[in-house]
């Protein structure tokens, strides 16, 4: 956790605790609820960059020379929206795969449709079949996923085996048809 977000953290104890002891219940419970949104999205857009970051490892130990970066503080829209987190690069010679996850994060920035918490990018370089949207939703039990959001077809939850497709694509000869879902 960043120095940053450790002092965002106990400002945001602090209020809540200040809320509470002024006998603003209500208040209280939105920033209760807030922090709790806060660290769900916090763990998924960790888990898909981490994901991705071991799944590139994998295949570098198989031989492949994949080179990734990092980016925090991005900025990217999802519709009018603006979403602020994380960029991951990963690049095989002149392909690559960039992954956006974030949310928005003061209230210009707008909001997450449908009830999502974050969202995420992955985006293949020149083959835009192959990219996909994501929204960090909430199951009934109050976990975490991330959830597909074709423009056309049915959602569906993104797994691990998905972040496995997406390299293979990445590592396929561009000159060879590819089968994408």
């Amino acid at each position: 956790m960043s120095e940053l977000d450790e002092a965002w953290a106990l400002a945001m104890a602090e209020a809540e605790n200040r809320a509470r002891a002024s006998g603003r219940a209500d208040i209280g419970e939105y920033i209760a609820l807030r922090n709790s949104n806060d660290r769900k999205r916090k763990f998924g857009a960790d888990w898909i960059i981490k994901a991705f970051t071991e799944a590139a490892g994998e295949v570098n130990r198989t031989g492949a020379s994949l080179q990734t970066s990092n980016a925090d503080g991005h900025r990217f829209k999802v519709g009018s929206a603006t979403m602020v987190g994380r960029l991951l690069t990963v690049t095989s010679g002149v392909r690559s795969i960039s992954v956006e996850v974030g949310w928005p994060r003061t209230p210009n920035d707008g909001f997450v449709r449908g009830g999502g918490l974050a969202c995420a990018n992955i985006q293949h370089f020149g083959m835009k079949a192959a990219s996909e949207h994501l929204r960090l939703e909430v199951d009934r039990k109050g976990l975490p996923h991330w959830q597909r959001h074709p423009h056309h077809g049915e959602r569906s939850e993104f797994h691990e085996a998905d972040v496995k497709h997406h390299m293979a694509v990445l590592l396929t000869d561009s000159r060879t048809p590819n089968s994408h879902r």
